[in-house]
């Protein structure tokens, strides 16, 4: 069943297709999931993506004059439907699989690959079921991917743990050096936990609304996930291994809190790292006083310092820190102050809210050299 006919709006595909394309594989060996794989019938043509890790499907309204399918190279079909002038798109296949897509003047001619080489994406059957408003999964994904480990050492730590206990959700991201943890309550849920991917939570924050609350569903097989955003469905395989026991991880006591105004502070690290490069290296050192935090580093070209004001109770103490993973812990916290809890010189030290504990990130700290 291949010879495809429809006629569709022109933005409509360009919007599902763009967004389909990124579970695409960039390149493979399989011409099929270098593809988005077209199925028109029922006067809706249905568009999907799969790169063996994680399948994006969605569809659109289409006027189905034949029914049929073909796959598509992804970069291409995008490229062109984003440089057609016209209102409608339509596309016709034949036997040989030569595709024509037409819109206006413009006229392409390609050649699609047979569909039965597409991968059928995995299905998730006796599932758990989650729901979750798009608006809290968008900032709790947002909030914790920034700590998601980039290299293989540890697959399971390239994802973000998702446990539910006692009907509150906690997301968790761990890289070695930072951690980074969001709390949410649901409601009626069953106490289960399971790593989703970095790549697909990146891709399903993209199709997340930050001002809207409906609902997404969440189906959870044992080595997969599906998340339906807004007539999107997203499969992905879920990550294996043993996540770090990240309770133990985080400080029990406290011998120094500053609460800092959280623009302030980022605005002052940035300031203080601007000798710090890839090629210049150096560790941001910190000392927190009684009213105010100064800091300064040295590199092989120069030194730089700067100062600002907080209010500290406990005992000062000075401490050494990248300053990449300070600023992006703090940037992930949505309050205009936040508490730094601090165990001592070489202890991980904290960001929290000033008022409740919806985030909690962690940092590592350098060891500084005497100076």
């Amino acid at each position: 069943m291949i010879n495809l006919k429809i006629i569709c709006d022109r933005n409509q595909l360009f919007e599902v297709i763009s967004n389909v394309s990124r579970a695409v594989s960039p390149k493979s060996t399989l011409a099929a999931l270098e593809g988005i794989l077209m199925r028109a019938h029922d006067g809706r043509l249905y568009l999907s993506g799969y790169d063996l890790d994680m399948g994006m499907s969605a569809s659109i309204e289409a006027k189905v004059l034949e029914e049929g399918e073909i796959v598509l190279t992804a970069k291409l079909f995008v490229d062109m439907i984003r440089r057609m002038a016209s209102e409608t798109v339509s596309i016709e296949t034949d036997a040989k699989l030569l595709t024509f897509i037409k819109g206006g003047f413009t006229e392409f001619t390609i050649l699609g690959i047979p569909p039965e080489e597409f991968p059928e994406m995995p299905s998730v059957t006796d599932s758990a079921e989650l729901k979750i408003p798009q608006n809290m999964l968008k900032s709790m994904i947002n909030q914790t991917l920034f700590a998601i480990a980039s290299n293989d050492s540890k697959p399971v730590h390239t994802g973000s743990l998702f446990e539910i206990n006692d009907n509150v959700l906690t997301v968790v991201s761990v890289d070695g050096f930072r951690l980074a943890l969001r709390k949410e309550k649901l409601h009626d849920c069953e106490d289960i936990s399971f790593v989703v991917p970095g790549k697909t939570l990146s891709e399903i924050s993209k199709l997340l609304e930050d001002d809207s609350d409906e609902l997404v569903d969440v189906y959870l097989s044992h080595k997969h996930i599906i998340f339906n955003v807004s007539g999107y469905s997203v499969v992905s395989r879920l990550l294996e291994g043993e996540f770090l026991d990240y309770k133990a991880a985080i400080p029990p006591s406290s011998a120094t809190v500053i609460t800092v105004n959280k623009r302030e502070f980022i605005d002052s690290i940035e300031r203080t790292s601007l000798l710090i490069s890839d090629r210049l290296k150096s560790p941001l050192r910190v000392k927190f006083e009684e009213s105010n935090i100064k800091m300064s580093c040295s590199t092989a070209i120069g030194k730089a310092y700067d100062e600002l004001s907080c209010r500290m109770v406990g005992t000062p103490v000075e401490m050494g820190f990248n300053n990449r993973y300070l600023i992006d812990a703090l940037r992930a916290s949505d309050c205009d102050e936040v508490n730094l809890v601090i165990n001592g010189a070489l202890s991980p030290m904290k960001i929290v809210p000033l008022k409740d504990e919806s985030f909690l990130f962690l940092v590592l700290p350098v060891r500084l050299k005497t100076e």
